[in-house]
């Protein structure tokens, strides 16, 4: 007997502590997660653009739309698995940033605003990114307390690092005057060892700005130093650099156009002066740098006797800028008052120079106008223009919209060009007109099809009018004809009397 008791009472025991362990479980059940009534947004519904090393904040306005107070509101950004997800420097291992209660909806309080300070990594190139936050609250009623959680995603952009331009070396001309000897190392036949020297003063070409591929005028000036003597029996010669990486693209830098590197001239005066010109092609691939000629000269005294000279020339060469754009994909082709279009695009560098501080801005009329850092661009290589656009008014004919793309070179000088598209922006039309109008454009389902049946009646009314008109014309012809034959048939007066 006192054995059934024990185990009575160890039954009892075990059903008490059940109910216990079930009464803890009821609070938890009231504080079920529930619908968010919080609105998450970015200020003005911008996309933000950050750049390498420079912080920025990152602002998210709450705005608690409920009938009920929310409190405990916790925002967090969800930190990717992989570092090339996420564009920023990870300096701890969670980011929180929360406010303490929101009112209801329509009451001083129901909006906050939460902000986390980002740095873009270096490495996080010209793109754009995806954010995820995570949001989770207590709502407070009188009947239990909800946990609200949801999650948020928002769009920022990252530029290219920019680097630094090259210290490359200045594209000006310049020249350099050697010395002048006789042949031999004598003196002269006049003995008085003083050799007339002819220096370059100077050069320009034609035209002044020397294009790589293209063809010029080089013209030396030239200056006979000594006072007393003239030189004559001048010859010329111009040696250009080699350039090329292999057998089938080493040549000079520069080749004459005539097919020779020598000029002549019969002489120069006692301190005259006097010019050499020769027409020139610049090789198409050279880089766009300062090219070196080494000029030879020769003639001889007024005793005949022959001198040797030489000097230099520093030709500065450019390349053209060569790039070309894709076609644009445009998400969605037209948009509302308010909404976003996707743009993108992308830059081919086609040329052999580097482009610096690439940037491209979107203006039109129908949108807000958008900007977008490309970082510098390397000779053969690509990048992606990627833009959202916001419409805030409706387009006027077919919508155009201009991307203006900017850059410098070496030097800084900054060029421009342009392209266009077409992105129409529509008034936003309200759900309500919407449905109307769909209402009206559509035919009731199961229905009879109303217009069809009319024009099939309008037809039947028009053919029976012309064949009860045809039946009566007939039936009074068929009366006026049988009058005329009784009228003949009748007796003439003549019978009568």
């Amino acid at each position: 007997m006192k054995r059934v008791n024990r185990w009575l009472a160890r039954i009892c025991m075990a059903a008490v502590l059940l109910g216990a362990a079930g009464l803890e479980e009821l609070p938890a059940k009231a504080e079920e997660e529930a619908p968010s009534p919080l609105k998450i947004e970015a200020p003005g519904n911008n996309v933000q653009t950050y750049q390498c090393g420079e912080p920025q904040d990152f602002v998210l306005n709450i705005t608690n739309t409920g009938t009920e107070k929310v409190t405990n509101i916790v925002v967090s950004p969800i930190l990717k698995d992989r570092g090339a997800d996420w564009p920023f420097i990870t300096e701890y291992q969670k980011y929180e940033a929360g406010l303490p209660e929101l009112g209801a909806a329509g009451t001083e309080g129901s909006t906050g605003s939460v902000k986390f300070n980002f740095m873009q990594r270096d490495d996080a190139g010209a793109q754009r990114y995806q954010l995820t936050f995570k949001i989770t609250a207590n709502v407070e009623s009188v009947d239990d307390n909800k946990i609200i959680a949801t999650e948020e995603s928002f769009y920022v952009n990252t530029s290219a690092k920019q680097e630094e331009p090259a210290q490359s070396e200045p594209l000006t001309g310049g020249f350099d005057t050697g010395d002048a000897a006789y042949v031999g190392g004598g003196s002269g036949s006049s003995g008085n060892g003083s050799v007339p020297r002819v220096i370059v003063t100077g050069f320009t070409t034609n035209p002044a700005e020397v294009k790589a591929g293209s063809d010029f005028v080089l013209t030396v000036h030239l200056k006979n130093t000594s006072r007393k003597t003239k030189v004559s029996n001048m010859l010329f010669e111009l040696q250009a650099p080699t350039e090329g990486n292999d057998e089938q693209t080493t040549a000079p830098a520069f080749l004459p156009t005539s097919g020779s590197n020598s000029i002549y001239k019969e002489g120069i005066p006692a301190n005259g002066t006097a010019d050499i010109s020769i027409s020139l092609n610049a090789k198409a691939d050279l880089v766009q740098k300062p090219y070196e000629i080494a000029l030879s000269m020769k003639y001889e005294d007024s005793d005949a006797a022959q001198i040797e000279a030489g000097a230099s020339l520093s030709i500065p060469v450019k390349q053209n800028v060569r790039f070309e754009f894709s076609d644009f994909e445009i998400t969605p082709e037209s948009v509302e008052v308010g909404s976003e279009a996707n743009v993108s695009c992308n830059l081919y560098n086609l040329g052999r120079i580097k482009l610096y501080n690439v940037k491209a801005i979107f203006e039109g009329s129908g949108i807000k106008k958008e900007e977008v850092f490309l970082g510098n661009l390397e000779p053969g290589s690509s990048t992606a223009i990627d833009a959202m656009l916001e419409g805030t008014k409706a387009s006027e004919g077919e919508g155009k919209v201009k991307m203006t793309l900017s850059y410098e070179d070496e030097a800084g000088s900054v060029s421009t060009a342009e392209e266009s598209f077409n992105l129409m922006v529509m008034e936003a039309v309200e759900s309500s007109e919407m449905m109307m109008e769909s209402g009206m454009m559509e035919e009731p389902k199961g229905g009879l099809p109303i217009v069809p049946i009319a024009i099939a009646a309008a037809v039947i009314v028009i053919a029976a009018v012309i064949i009860i008109k045809k039946k009566r014309k007939a039936r009074r012809l068929a009366e006026e004809e049988e009058g005329l034959l009784d009228e003949l048939d009748g007796p003439s007066e003549d019978e009568q009397q």
